[in-house]
């Protein structure tokens, strides 16, 4: 079944690849870009902050990566220099978040607890003062606690197969622990697949879904 259609009947609607002069599929609420309230018509690129509010949401698109920023959350688009060349990265402090990226392309998360090396990957994060929240959903990440050089974590993951807390307190060398899944599904990373072009590497039949995910 052509992605396209599988999404359609799942969600609802037929999505697709955003066009270029596109940031933003959806939104709802309170959310804002630099500090102005965005609208559908408004433009989103590296070293944007993009904020939410309390039960607000935001579904957009940089480029190649694409992005659910849920309520009362902070995102920082940034570059980090490695070596001579610039990595994209995610600056996020609170709030959380479901992401894309396009495969081969170094990445790099940061959050108060965490920092985590991502290649071609999906991933689910929550972020608080206390603890980071990560699923690998697919591929590969380097897992960091900042607080703990001796916690460190890869994870090769094909479907939500490891995820973990990063805590901002632990004994050392305890600084990552398993996690449950939570929080975010399927049917959310088809979604934004699709919207830059892509597939995610997994196939689930669309009677196995209820309806969308609406309670956060």
């Amino acid at each position: 079944m052509p992605i396209a259609r599988a999404v359609a009947d799942i969600l609802g609607e037929t999505p697709g690849k955003l066009p270029a002069d596109r940031s933003i599929y959806r939104l709802n609420g309170e959310v804002s870009v630099n500090g102005k309230p965005a609208d559908l018509k408004t433009r989103i690129g590296n070293g944007d902050t993009i904020e939410t509010g309390k039960a607000s949401e935001i579904v957009f698109v940089n480029v190649d990566t694409a992005y659910i920023l849920r309520a009362s959350s902070r995102l920082d688009l940034t570059q980090r220099k490695q070596g001579n060349v610039f990595v994209n990265a995610l600056r996020m402090l609170t709030g959380k978040l479901l992401t894309v990226f396009p495969p081969g392309r170094p990445q790099q998360v940061y959050t108060t607890t965490a920092t985590i090396g991502v290649r071609g990957t999906g991933v689910y994060l929550e972020s608080d003062p206390e603890q980071t929240y990560f699923c690998t959903c697919y591929g590969t990440t380097e897992i960091s606690a900042n607080n703990d050089k001796q916690s460190t974590k890869t994870v090769t993951s094909k479907h939500h197969d490891d995820p973990v807390y990063v805590l901002a307190k632990a004994r050392e060398g305890k600084g990552i622990r398993s996690a449950p899944f939570i929080n975010h599904t399927d049917q959310e990373l088809m979604l934004i697949e699709t919207l830059v072009g892509r597939q995610p590497p997994f196939v689930f039949p669309s009677e196995d879904y209820s309806g969308p995910r609406k309670n956060y």
